[in-house]
Order: structure tokens, then sequence, then C-alpha cells
């Protein structure tokens, strides 16, 4: 019973065996993390179409259940600025922002992204993630960062262009209203994207003088976003800009506890809204176990991957519930966190509990915030999601993965995110079975006098006239079994002297049907041509298929050899 419980609410290990030496790191984390996601927290929920309190409420309950039965113990859930963009764009296809319909449609999705992962996880299928590559992740990441900067720029400007979801769009509008630009805005925008630059860099060095930990006064640096809040919502307040110049401020926030919420259960708006939620939800679990996994590396931890889908649904589930918008695992604050030393999910619990406290009594502080300062948060915040170097890399080694990186890229930034990410999988699958279907094959010699076997084209070997010796690089199955009969046959007809063919099978982890049956065929070609034809170091799941289906009595004379060496002694090769 206690293996079960254990199971269910993975939290209920790390109760059991949680130290009071863990507290004080776990606090600390718990604090700083809470400070940074504060600010943070409102200006995804801005970036989504939401109203700011959405994004505080999305980071109570959802955390907290996401520490009962998430495997991590330094993530830290909740909005976060693809996850928000991606909203934006599936809820405003439905819905005016603003609206109450629009909100409705909010927690629909945070519902559906929560019963996908859910379904996932209990499924045990958390390797679907695997059809989101590197190289689509981070031309996605890299282009919707771009979006989301160019998204915020009206906040900058004090502008309130029309909805769009192109980029072209906005810019063409800012373009042609710039001289409706509000200055104070501009002025309030530039500077706060200067001070939290400038916090980044230089806020470690200004707190070194305070008696505290390194690893502390690091993660403390982090809360330059709170710093700029409270400075910039000070200098509105005291000059009044909401009324003397007309700048866009948050305003009123309702004060209390998260209101319960029931979604709404309308069949044509999930239909809708499914394929968006399939997309958010595979984003979501993709980035949150990238970053799970490398925090739970440095501490010799590790993650299940599908207690974390597991517990990223019952946090979305938990947000539409709660009037939250849809969450997942962020770097920034998931650094922090960790940095300031989380030990266990309770430094999540505290986070929580410390920004619940924030809306019920401090809500009234957040009226004169102004938007432009939202907007440079969200900025500053993406800018290091632009990776050029993976581009450049994926480049230097692989253009395959270059095409699918600079593809995903495009068309993010032309057609918007769910079609620049369809692309990615489908030139990333399109990709892997081309190169599937044209495998790396090397005729082998032997090394000197060793037992092992090189490439011809790569090193000096030793190969007989008579012995054909073919090692193939890829298992053998329907899109490549066909190039390999013709590569094969191929080589034989070329070398008129050869009398036994060995095809050497170390690579080879899998054989279908299609390539069972071209097998068949080229031992048949090489029969009627006076060849035998071998096999040589066979898997055993490989062999146990073959005598299966009884193939090796189509090898007639043919043999199966334990290694290309034996073979080579067998057939006076020597």
């Amino acid at each position: 019973m206690s293996a079960a419980l254990e199971d269910f609410i993975p939290a209920v290990r790390w109760l059991r065996a949680y130290r009071r030496a863990d507290f004080a790191g776990d606090l600390t984390a718990g604090v700083i993390t809470a400070i940074l996601l504060i600010p943070q927290a409102m200006a995804y929920s801005v970036l989504a179409g939401l109203p700011p309190e959405i994004g505080l409420y999305a980071s109570i309950a959802p955390p907290m259940l996401y520490a009962l039965f998430g495997s991590s113990r330094a993530l830290a859930v909740g909005p976060v600025a693809v996850a928000s963009l991606m909203v934006a764009v599936a809820v405003g296809a439905v819905a005016v922002p603003g609206t109450a319909e629009y909100y409705a449609a909010a927690l629909i999705l945070a519902l559906m992204i929560g019963l996908i992962l859910l379904v996932l996880g209990i499924a045990r299928l958390g390797f679907v993630a695997n059809f989101l590559s590197h190289p689509v992740m981070a031309g996605f990441t890299s282009a919707a960062a771009i979006v989301i900067a160019i998204s915020q720029l009206k906040h900058l400007l004090g502008l309130s262009p029309p909805r769009t979801e192109s980029v072209d769009g906005v810019l063409l509008y800012i373009a042609s209203h710039l001289g409706d630009a509000n200055l104070a805005a501009i002025a309030i925008g530039a500077g706060s994207i200067f001070l939290l630059l400038m916090s980044r860099r230089y806020l470690e060095a200004g707190l070194a003088w305070l008696p505290l930990p390194r690893a502390m006064l690091k993660a403390g640096a982090k809360a330059g976003p709170l710093f700029v809040v409270a400075a910039m919502t000070a200098l509105a307040a005291t000059l009044n800009l909401e009324q003397a110049v007309g700048l866009n401020v948050v305003g009123a926030i309702p004060a209390g506890l998260p209101p319960l919420t029931v979604p709404d259960f309308a069949w044509e708006r999930w239909l809708e809204l499914a394929p968006s939620a399939a997309l958010i939800a595979l984003v979501s679990f993709v980035e949150s176990v990238a970053i799970a996994q490398f925090l739970a590396s440095k501490r010799r931890q590790k993650i299940d991957v599908n207690r974390e889908l597991t517990g990223l649904g019952i946090a979305n589930i938990g947000a539409a519930f709660t009037g939250g918008s849809p969450v997942c695992g962020g770097f920034s604050r998931s650094a922090v966190n960790f940095s300031a030393g989380a030990n266990t999910q309770l430094a999540a619990i505290v986070t929580a509990s410390l920004i619940a406290l924030s809306v019920v009594f401090f809500t009234p502080l957040f009226y004169h915030l102004p938007l432009a300062v939202l907007g440079a948060i969200v900025i500053v915040a993406v800018l290091g999601l632009v990776d050029v170097t993976s581009f450049r890399r994926s480049w230097a080694y692989s253009k395959s993965d270059a095409a699918a990186w600079a593809a995903t890229f495009a068309v993010v930034i032309a057609r918007g995110i769910e079609a620049g990410i369809a692309i990615g999988v489908v030139v990333s699958i399109a990709l892997f079975l081309w190169r599937s279907s044209r495998p790396h094959i090397a005729i082998v010699g032997r090394l000197g006098d060793t037992e092992h076997f090189r490439n011809v084209e790569r090193h000096r070997v030793r190969t007989c006239s008579h012995v054909l010796a073919i090692r193939v690089d890829e298992s053998l199955f329907f899109a490549n079994a066909r190039y390999i009969e013709t590569y094969l046959l191929t080589a034989v007809a070329d070398r008129p002297k050869v009398t036994d063919v060995v095809l050497i099978c170390s690579a080879v982890n899998a054989i279908d049907s299609s390539a069972l049956e071209s097998l068949e065929n080229i031992i048949t070609d090489l029969n009627n041509a006076a060849v035998t034809f071998h096999l040589a170091e066979v898997k055993g799941p490989v062999m146990d298929k073959l005598e299966k289906v009884g193939f090796l009595k189509h090898l007639g004379s043919g043999k199966v050899f334990l290694s290309t060496h034996d073979a080579f002694i067998d057939l006076n090769c020597a």
C-alpha cells in the first residue's frame, strides 16, 4: 500500500525522507523564486491576452499540484513565454481578447492540455516528445522569441494595433503609427529594458557586500525584474502618468484567492481548440522535461518522464479549475530555484504560498504598473531564446538538421506557431526517412593480421578476390530494402571473381518483412550467378525472427557465422 501511494503521489517519498537541514534551502529558494515569478506571471499573462491576475492565479494551485505529483525537485511550474504566445494564438482564433468568451476559451485550453498530458502519462507515452527534435525545438523557440518580442512593441510604444497573428502586420501597423506613440511609454519601456539588462550583469556584484552565501547572492540577483517593477510603478503613481499623459497601466486587480472555475464543456469549442491543445501540450512537455533533466543531472538525481507528464497534466487541470492559464516548467525561474538552494518541491509550495499572499493583500500596489514594464520584462526574458549558435553547429555537423531548424524558423515567422511546429516535425521525419533509405554501406577487409575488419576506403586492409564482405550500418526495413538490394547486386556484378558474399549484420537491430523479401530476392539472384550468400554477426533477437519464419532454409549452402573473422577462415580467406 505504501509503495502504491508513493507511485501515485511521488511527494510522499520526499516528505517521508525530508530533513530539517533541507528547510533553509527550500525556504530561501521559495522566497527568491516568488520574487522573480510575480512580475513574470503578470507579464506572460498579458502576453497571452489575459488580465495580469490570471498569471498570478496560475502560479498558486498548479505549482502546488505539480509539487505533489511531479518527479523533479527543482522544476518551477507556471506561465512561460512561448506557451503564453501559443495560448494567445490559439484562443485568439476563436474569441476576442478581453472578453469573457476569451477567458472561458483559455480555461478550456488549460483543461484540454492537462487531460492530454495526464492521459499520455498514464499510458506511459513519454516517447512522443521525441518527435520534436532538438533542431526543430531550437528553430521554433528562436522564431517564437522574435515573434514574442515584436508582439510586445505595442506596449513599449503605447499603441493599440488591431489583432493580427502575422509579424509583418504588426510591423506595418507600428511603422504607420509611430507618430501616435506615447513618449512616456517609450521612456519607461526603454528605461526598464536598460535596468533589466544592467541588473542581469551587475546586480550580483552590487549585492556582494551582503553577508550571504554566494549561491544565494547569485539567485537574489535574479530579482531585478521586481525591483524594476517597484521603481517604475512608484514613478507612474507619483507623476500620475495614467491621467497626465494617457500611459497604459495594469489597473485594478481583484484582491483575494483565485476563484473556483468550471470550464465550458461546449463540444464545438473543444474541437476548435483540440489541435492547439495537443501542440501546446507537446511543446510544454518537451521544454519542462529538458529543464528538469538538466537540473537533475547536476545533483545526480533522476526524473521519471512519464511522471512528469502526469504532474504537468494535473497542474494544468488545476489551473483550469482555479482560474489560471496553461502552465509548464520555466527555465529561468527553475534555474533560480535550483541556484537558491531548492532541495525538494517544498520550495515550490513556499513560492505558491507567497504569491497567494500577494494576491490577497498586495494587488492594489500593482494598479499603476505600466504595461510598458511588463512588455520590457517579456522582451528581455526571451532574448536568450534566440539560439543562432545551434543553427551554425547544425549546419557544420548535419545539413539536414540545419534544414529542419531553418524550415521551422521560417514558417513560424511567416505563417505562425502551429504551422511552424507542424512543418518542423514533417521535415524532421522526412529527412530521417531519407537518411534511413540510403544507409551507410561499407565493403570491408581484414586490418593487418588482426580479427578486426574495416572499410576498404578508410583503411589499408587485406581482402580476397573471391569473397565480398559488406557491412550495412542500419536496420533493414521497407525504406532502404531496395537500395541495399541494388547496391549489393551491383557490387557483385562489378567483381566477376566473387564466389561468396558475406553480409555483416553487426549494426542491424531489426529486419522487417519488406527487407526480408529483399534478402530472399538477393539470395535467388546470387544463386543464379553461382554466388553463395552468407550472414555474419547477426544479433540474437534478429536471428530468432529469421529462424521463426524459416529464412535460414533460403540460404541453401550459405552459412551464418558468429563473426566476420570466422567467415574469412571458413571461406579460405585468411
